[in-house]
């Protein structure tokens, strides 16, 4: 029996004091909020914290779990080659607490935006639709499920 393989991965909707919102543009993907992988021996809000520090070089104290979503599709890496397995993804909400924004290889620009401006850069849907839910969070968290290349939406449900 082959056992089911997922990446874990984690990310923020993180705001500061002025009620902007963190944004980092990967060179890849373009405007998303910070995040990746969470790795072995991590949890997940360890790895969100790191993840944002390495991306964006702000601390953060991380708050209510906002979002699940699920891309329950196989994909092909940049390589065309190599497969990714589905991706169970955790998306919380956040406060910045100290640091400076800082550029890496995964952030070529970080910047804070108004609430009102963030959907408007985001060019992946599937970024989109999951900060779009993470914006309208009213103290539910959502699921969401889909699949990419091509980007379908199966599904948005409170949990």
């Amino acid at each position: 029996m082959n056992f089911p393989v997922h990446i874990v991965s984690v990310c923020a909707l993180i705001e500061n004091d002025q009620g902007k919102i963190l944004m980092v543009k990967n060179p890849v993907r373009g405007w998303e909020i910070p995040g990746g992988q969470v790795e072995v021996g991590e949890t997940l809000i360890e790895a969100l914290k790191r993840e944002v520090k390495e991306e964006s070089g702000i601390d953060v104290e991380i708050g209510n779990l906002m979002a699940v979503h699920s891309n329950i599709g196989m994909g092909v890496q940049y390589d065309g080659i190599s497969s990714i397995p589905t991706i169970v993804s955790f998306g919380f909400a956040a406060k910045a607490l100290s640091g400076e924004l800082t550029t890496s290889e995964e952030s070529i620009e970080v910047c804070w935006f108004e609430r009102n401006e963030v959907l408007d850069i985001i060019g992946e849907q599937f970024i989109r639709d999951r900060v779009k839910c993470m914006l309208k969070y009213d103290g539910r968290t959502i699921y969401g499920v889909f699949s990419r290349n091509p980007y379908i939406l199966h599904g948005i449900q409170y949990i």
